[in-house]
């Protein structure tokens, strides 16, 4: 299949009359273009023939800086923001909504300018804002006749500047700890590797689970997505799989993941779906420039306020680093979803190939 041609992607479950379809991506990043909406000329397509497109928006909306000593984020001197007119490009290309907390949501000014610049095109967004209730507000927006409710957070970013506080900007976040064990071999073989454990915050769990609460009650259909994980690992960390079930037991119908700008492995908690880490979709950033070009891009077929069918297809950024669907029974897409595959069997759940796409089945027992 030829999947830089310019038609709408042949997913294998049709939708019936009254369904709705939406796409899911994993990070996004547009930066140094005057038309943001260009970034995904090899999938405006299919991002068309859906009806709607949510995705992890990696990196703030802001003026850049252009002095090279006071970069946009001094721990991050390589970094640079996004301009504002994104916001635009993005709902032109066909975004619904996007997701916005993660590492690199930061100044606390940069927040409130990422937050005014989706405001003024148009574009709900959650995961930052003007303090922590605007941040941990969810983005709502129409799929059809189903009201979408869209939650963002991170478990990656520095945590004595970054957090939304009640009178400070920033972004929602949910802490998680860190512990290391001696190898148990430690006292016969020195240099033996410590066992890392990680958990989650307390206080700041219980406050997700209220914020879930609060969404439920303001939509039909609930989704989450989560910054976390470590960048270039397919491992998925314990406390990754703790903010699962607690968004599982709080009513959450599906989570997307990124940070890690690689693929991890899916698990179902119950009939909760949880995408650990769709890797890269669009990325323009210049040290993803030749590196980490795969990721996932997620169909949802949402029939009466329930996620019906969810279709995977595998993307990669190729030529002049345009992001593109692959055929996941051939070549390099084959590949990618055989790897998919081998993540996956460490939850129990099975990928399988269906045509132009691919389904997970499977759940925990």
């Amino acid at each position: 299949m030829n999947y830089s041609a310019p038609i709408a992607w042949p997913f294998s479950v049709i939708p019936e009359a009254g369904d709705a379809t939406l796409l899911v991506v994993g990070d996004t990043n547009v930066l140094g273009r005057d038309d943001a909406a260009t970034a995904f000329a090899r999938v405006q397509a299919t991002f068309d023939s859906a009806d709607g497109v949510i995705g992890q928006m990696e990196g703030m909306l802001t003026t850049p800086s252009e002095d090279p000593e006071a970069p946009d984020i001094p721990f991050k001197s390589w970094w640079r923001h996004s301009e504002m007119h994104v916001a635009k490009g993005l709902k032109t290309a066909g975004f619904s909504a996007v997701a916005c907390a993660s590492n690199v949501a930061y100044p606390g000014q940069a927040c409130v300018d990422t937050a005014v610049a989706c405001r003024n095109a148009g574009l709900p967004m959650a995961g930052v804002g003007e303090n922590e209730a605007a941040a941990r507000a969810p983005a709502l927006f129409l799929l059809g006749s189903t009201k979408i409710g869209l939650l963002s957070y991170t478990s990656v970013f520095h945590p004595n500047i970054m957090p939304a506080g009640p009178r400070r900007p920033g972004c929602a976040t949910i802490r998680a700890h860190t512990g290391w064990t001696p190898g148990r071999r430690v006292l016969e073989m020195p240099g033996d590797k410590p066992e890392v454990s990680t958990w989650v915050d307390t206080d700041e769990l219980m406050q997700f689970r209220s914020d879930v609460r609060a969404a439920r009650a303001q939509c039909d259909t609930l989704i989450v997505s989560c910054h976390w994980g470590i960048s270039s690992s397919p491992e998925t960390q314990q406390y990754q799989r703790e903010i699962a079930r607690a968004a599982a037991n709080e009513g959450v119908d599906l989570i997307f993941g990124h940070h890690p700008h690689v693929i991890q492995g899916v698990e179902f908690i119950g009939d909760m779906p949880v995408f650990y880490s769709l890797g890269n979709f669009a990325f323009d950033g210049q040290k993803m420039r030749n590196r980490h070009l795969e990721g996932l891009v997620l169909r949802l077929l949402v029939r009466s306020g329930r996620i019906a069918d969810i279709a995977i297809v595998p993307a990669r950024r190729g030529e002049e680093n345009l992001v593109e669907l692959l055929d996941p029974s051939v070549g390099y897409g084959a590949s990618v979803m055989a790897h998919l595959s081998e993540l996956c069997a460490n939850f129990g759940t099975r990928v399988q190939t269906r045509g132009a796409d691919a389904a997970v089945t499977g759940a925990l027992t």
